[in-house]
């Protein structure tokens, strides 16, 4: 087993306004199918949910988003409360949409096909605005942070949470470091996946702030990842390993 830790933030938007900026772009997460995502990240990504949602305060609104849902982990967490009117879920891949759309039954959740960048959404016209284990993957991040924003109301909470690579997701470091030492064809890989934007302490800070969004608070969520086997192990680092 292992135990996992990632970056999260969230902050407040101010009562200013931000024009959208429509350019589209794309994600470099390769998505496969919905049943192998849960497999590989699914059962993750919903010990984290919880801890994320109370994390950014999301416990009453009209309508929250979340954006790169994925096959739905942080929407059907955000469902359990009742006190939550509608929940609006986007993502990227047409695969992780009809996966989360066919395990939905609940008539507050609305899942479609949109990019984190260019967000289907009018002006400060969601309450709260989340994304979890999404931002890494958009190779615009910024432009994504300021979508979040625009389509926040004021007063609003923006929030995301991603893994820290660096040296919170324990597998994924024994992993490159072994890898290093043994293949210096390694040695780029390793510093090019332990580097990536959205996973470094600071990250999320400077872009919310970067995106005008104020009383930012940036913290470490930690989860227990579980294997059965070092076999199911190693076959996650080897699709952490695709993904990089």
């Amino acid at each position: 087993m292992s135990t996992s830790a990632g970056r999260a933030a969230f902050a407040v938007k101010e009562d200013k306004s931000m024009s959208a900026n429509r350019e589209i772009s794309s994600s470099i997460f390769v998505a496969g199918d919905g049943d192998g995502y849960e497999l590989q990240m699914g059962r993750f990504s919903r010990l984290l949910a919880p801890l994320f949602i109370d994390f950014a305060g999301i416990k009453e609104s009209g309508r929250v988003l979340d954006v790169g849902c994925g096959t739905g982990s942080l929407t059907f967490e955000l469902a359990k409360n009742p006190k939550i009117a509608w929940i609006e879920a986007v993502d990227f891949s047409p695969i992780y949409v009809e996966h989360a759309k066919r395990r939905s039954n609940d008539a507050r959740l609305t899942f479609r096909v949109a990019d984190a960048c260019a967000l289907p959404f009018e002006d400060a016209s969601l309450d709260h605005t989340a994304s979890m284990l999404v931002l890494a993957f958009v190779p615009q991040a910024d432009q994504a942070v300021r979508e979040m924003r625009r389509v926040t109301k004021a007063g609003g909470t923006v929030a995301a949470a991603m893994w820290d690579v660096r040296g919170g997701l324990v597998f994924a470091r024994m992993f490159w470091d072994t890898a290093a030492m043994l293949d210096r064809r390694a040695v780029e890989r390793r510093a090019r996946s332990l580097s990536r934007p959205m996973t470094r302490p600071g990250d999320f800070t400077q872009a919310w702030q970067a995106a005008g969004l104020r009383e930012v608070v940036e913290d470490a969520i930690t989860i227990r990842m579980t294997f059965s086997s070092l076999q199911r192990m190693r076959r996650r680092s080897k699709s952490l390993n695709s993904s990089t």
